[in-house]
């Protein structure tokens, strides 16, 4: 289990204002496409784009970002992010109540977000560095992960029943106020943060924009582990809008039911977080890589198998529950190897260039998912995702490249 060991009054601030934030976004979930459908009436190409356009926008935004965040003080920035997620989501209420809403200022929020969201995260991974001592790092990221899956869990259902009594931009208002609040719990943790050390100006500057990925890229370890989380998570994001128009446009399923089959599963994300340390100090840190690394990508193949009825509502629900449960527990160690073995002066342009990655992965691979399903049918779409994903095992560590330091395997774990 994780850690009951307390992590200081400081993560308990950065703890609670994340909470606050991951429970407004899983209010909030799919709100921007659903309010396209609900009061704009888009059509799919239009959902399709706002899924894919704006958060690959995002992340092009983000790329002169990093350098910025490595300089600044990082609560700073945390509190910064957090005040402009919340002037961009706040925008579409009120112009929904005026009459002003429009699909493009949708694409230019989804992109304002997406770009702010991988700012926050970098130094969000650099603050965390400082507010907790390096032996603690896999509990409070294991935590982190716990607070992310619950709240996916919890928010979609309460989402879905607010937008039917309040409206279609009620879960938009709750996300924003997230924000807010997350933000005022950045600011009630106190004191003065260090400032970083100053870096080099001029040409330097420009060359401080792939400083990131030559770190990653560099890595023998983190090298391997980029680009398999790039494209295990590309895939795997790929087959929510194939299971959208497979479940509900063919399969003919509710939605309330089209719901429960993602939400509960998400439960699984506080088993396998909650295991992370046990397991780390049971079989290692390369043990987790290659084997749950490997387990979190078999099993999505199996959502080709679905069928109409309570059959095929079980086998999404467990196929999902087994994907969630070995992602929850390879992210936090994978976390905090990165933090680990990433230099000070590089935590924000690494971070920013890992969410880069896989925020361009996702989008790319989402848009051709799509047009292979409009040309083929979503299951033969689900098929190429679930047999691509077998390939990505193959990316990970090989045996011999241990990762390092390695905490030795203990009988009885704490």
């Amino acid at each position: 289990m994780v850690s009951s060991r307390p992590l200081g009054r400081r993560f308990g601030w950065l703890w609670a204002s994340y909470a606050v934030s991951a429970y407004g976004s899983g209010l909030g979930f799919g709100a921007l496409p659903l309010v396209a459908v609900l009061a704009l009436h888009a059509g799919p190409a239009q959902v399709s784009a706002l899924s894919a356009v704006g958060p690959a926008v995002g992340a092009l935004i983000a790329v002169p970002l990093a350098p910025w965040v490595e300089v600044r003080r990082k609560r700073s920035v945390m509190i910064m992010m957090d005040l402009a997620r919340f002037a961009a989501m706040v925008t579409i209420p009120v112009a929904y109540a005026f009459g002003w809403l429009g699909f493009v200022q949708l694409l230019v929020v989804s992109a304002m977000v997406a770009a702010a969201k991988i700012a926050f995260n970098a130094a969000g991974g650099a603050y965390l560095k400082a507010v907790v001592r390096p032996d603690d790092l896999l509990v409070a990221n294991a935590r982190f992960e716990s607070t992310n899956w619950s709240s996916i869990a919890v928010g979609p259902p309460l989402g879905g029943a607010a937008i039917g009594l309040f409206g279609p931009v009620a879960t938009v208002l709750a996300d924003a106020l997230s924000y807010l609040l997350s933000a005022l719990g950045l600011t009630a943790i106190g004191g003065r943060e260090e400032a970083p050390a100053a870096s080099g100006k001029g040409p330097l500057r420009a060359r401080a924009l792939l400083d990131g990925w030559r770190h990653i890229l560099g890595h023998p370890v983190l090298r391997p582990l980029y680009l398999n989380n790039m494209l295990v998570s590309g895939l795997i994001m790929a087959t929510e809008p194939l299971l959208a128009v497979l479940l509900i446009r063919q399969l003919g399923f509710p939605p309330w039911q089209y719901g429960l089959a993602f939400a509960a599963p998400c439960l699984g994300g506080l088993i396998g977080s909650r295991l992370a340390r046990r397991v780390v100090a049971r079989f290692g840190r390369a043990w987790v890589f290659r084997t749950v690394g490997t387990l979190r990508a078999v099993w999505l193949i199996g959502l080709v198998l679905v069928r109409p009825g309570v059959v095929g509502l079980v086998t999404v629900m467990v196929v999902e529950l087994a994907i969630i449960i070995n992602m929850s527990l390879y992210t936090p160690v994978l976390a905090t190897y990165r933090l680990e073995h990433t230099p000070e002066h590089l935590v924000a342009r690494t971070l920013t260039a890992w969410s880069i990655g896989q925020q361009a992965s996702i989008a790319v691979l989402t848009a051709l998912a799509g047009l292979l399903a409009d040309a083929t049918g979503p299951r033969t779409a689900l098929t190429v995702a679930g047999l691509l994903i077998l390939t990505t095992p193959l990316l990970l560590p090989r045996r011999g490249r241990t990762p390092h330091p390695e905490p030795e395997p203990s009988p009885s774990p704490s």
